[in-house]
């Protein structure tokens, strides 16, 4: 974990360790030049010393070793009382910095809504967190393996650990609230198993699931998801489309997500461009001499998709424009209408 206190304790613990063993190395030294020891009876009394745990001595004391003795057993009960302290201390705050860290993690994911919540974080998971995470979009993981949400918590992603399946873990990820969800679990039947609690629960929700088999895909439709992706048929159409038409596919690859400045195709609706009092045409907004972007798409308040679409096509309320710019073109075309 980086938290501060965390480290503040670790670094007490390093100052600890360091006191202890230069008090072992003076008492070393000090019986073998007071006393007149040897290195390994030396090393022997500084142990049992320090350790206060009542061993004969090797050879009857003299004054002077008598002496060297009773400050080191004082030094001793200092320095280890206060390491034995720090390590307990230690234990102690890290176990309440996770339960702290997860009520506050909770608290987020409570104050959330229309947020995205992700069943899974394998390779579809977190390949969709990624996404989501550039188009700064809010989102919650629910993850079963805590070594996963242990490895990936760091980036201060909102994780529930739980079951997907269990109605409860649906609950903590707020999905009453939620807009979408993104059931990518390995399994078909856990993934139709989560559409089927998700869609009872919130009948408006849009639900994305996963799928491994084609023979699922309808039962899926059916428990409510309302897109179904077979990433091996995608991977397999991908792989034959850079043979057939490798320069095009490579174009498309481009214009998806590799960072957060790399955007460079954004869907917006109509009531972001402009106030819908009185309807406005593509060729109205002149995004293209404002922005440098170029509407390719257009979708109608019925759903129905127009590629190119004309100048005079008329953007009522409820429909939605797709451009495609140059990052910056892109970060203008969000700045100049406050797209967040």
């Amino acid at each position: 974990m980086n938290n501060p206190l965390l480290r503040l304790y670790r670094s007490k613990i390093y100052t600890a360790i360091m006191m202890l063993g230069f008090l072992l190395c003076i008492g070393v030294f000090g019986y073998k030049f007071i006393s007149g020891y040897d290195w390994l009876d030396a090393f022997y009394m500084t142990v049992i010393t320090i350790t206060t745990v009542g061993f004969s001595e090797v050879n009857p004391l003299d004054p002077q070793s008598k002496i060297f003795t009773i400050f080191l057993i004082l030094a001793s009960v200092v320095i280890v009382g206060y390491a034995i302290s720090i390590i307990t201390e230690y234990i102690l705050s890290k176990s309440n910095i996770k339960d702290i860290k997860q009520r506050k993690m909770q608290k987020k994911i409570d104050a959330m809504s229309n947020h995205i919540i992700i069943c899974g974080f394998g390779r579809n998971g977190k390949q969709a967190a990624r996404k989501l995470f550039a188009y700064k979009k809010p989102f919650v993981i629910i993850e079963k393996n805590k070594e996963v949400i242990e490895k990936y918590q760091e980036d201060d992603i909102p994780f529930i650990y739980g079951n997907a399946n269990e109605d409860e873990t649906l609950y903590e990820a707020g999905i009453e609230k939620a807009s979408t969800l993104i059931s990518a679990l390995p399994n078909d039947a856990d993934n139709l198993f989560v559409v089927l609690s998700a869609r009872q629960i919130n009948k408006k929700m849009h639900i994305i699931s996963r799928a491994s088999q084609e023979t699922s895909y309808e039962k899926l439709k059916l428990a409510g998801a309302n897109n179904v992706i077979l990433p091996d048929r995608i991977g397999g159409d991908h792989m034959a489309s850079l043979v057939v038409i490798p320069d095009l596919v490579e174009f498309i690859d481009n214009l998806g997500i590799v960072g957060e400045r790399n955007i460079n195709v954004e869907e917006v609706k109509v009531e972001q461009l402009y106030n819908a009092k009185e309807t406005k045409t593509i060729r109205d907004l002149d995004l293209r001499k404002k922005t440098g972007c170029t509407v390719i798409g257009f979708k109608d308040d019925k759903g129905e998709y127009i590629v190119n679409p004309e100048a005079d096509t008329r953007l009522v309320l409820g429909s939605k424009i797709i451009v495609l710019g140059r990052p910056e073109q892109i970060q203008k075309l969000n700045s100049e209408y406050n797209i967040a």
